[in-house]
């Protein structure tokens, strides 16, 4: 994955018509009145296990009328420490895929303004067999708040492991475009409300 952005214009429309149609199909709701209204999706590369961050968190809105797609490293994925040495007695976590109107601007870990999941519950595939390879066993789903944040890695340039920057979170590699994407989000949250949603997808569903 690449960082892309910004693409504005009849690119942009036809990057949202692309993710609309996605979303339509999945029946997942897609935001599209005034701007700054976030439609912030994770895409996951299906590839199995890497240490890197090797996914990407989009995001599409309008400013001034006009459509904007932004594409942002990250993982959607827990690091190696996770999957070797889970904090949880279940496994690590590994964030299902789907929508989640669970998040709000607050404090990552009492730290530092990130998306916590403090609006509702996530679903999360647990992987307790401690090898370096990620299991979405259906059967081992657990639903609930399990801190599954939105935040970034290094204070400094690009984090290139994601050793154990993720524990099941949503994690930027680079630290400008974490500001950048926090930035928006608090754009969001004036005019709409301290509540956002996340929807994560897959590569294959391109």
């Amino acid at each position: 994955m690449t960082s892309v952005g910004p693409i504005k214009g009849h690119v942009a429309e036809e990057i949202k018509d692309f993710y609309k149609k996605i979303f339509n199909e999945k029946g997942y709701r897609f935001f599209e009145s005034g701007d700054y209204n976030l439609n912030i999706v994770g895409v996951r590369n299906f590839d199995n296990f890497t240490n890197e961050f090797d996914d990407a968190i989009n995001l599409l809105y309008k400013e001034d009328g006009e459509w904007v797609f932004r594409s942002y490293i990250a993982t959607t994925d827990p690091g190696e420490s996770a999957l070797t040495d889970p904090s949880n007695p279940k496994g690590a976590a590994i964030l299902v895929p789907g929508q989640y109107k669970s998040y709000r601007l607050d404090l990552h870990k009492g730290r530092y303004i990130a998306l916590c999941q403090r609006e509702g519950k996530v679903d999360v595939y647990r992987d307790n067999n401690r090898d370096k390879e990620y299991n979405f066993d259906s059967d081992s789903i657990e639903t609930g708040y399990f801190g599954i944040n939105i935040h970034r890695a290094s204070t400094r340039g690009d984090t290139k492991y994601i050793n154990s920057w993720s524990h099941g979170c949503q994690v930027f590699a680079n630290i400008d475009e974490y500001y950048e994407f926090i930035s928006l989000c608090e754009k969001s949250a004036d005019r709409y409300g301290n509540k956002l949603t996340y929807t994560l997808i897959e590569t294959r569903d391109l």
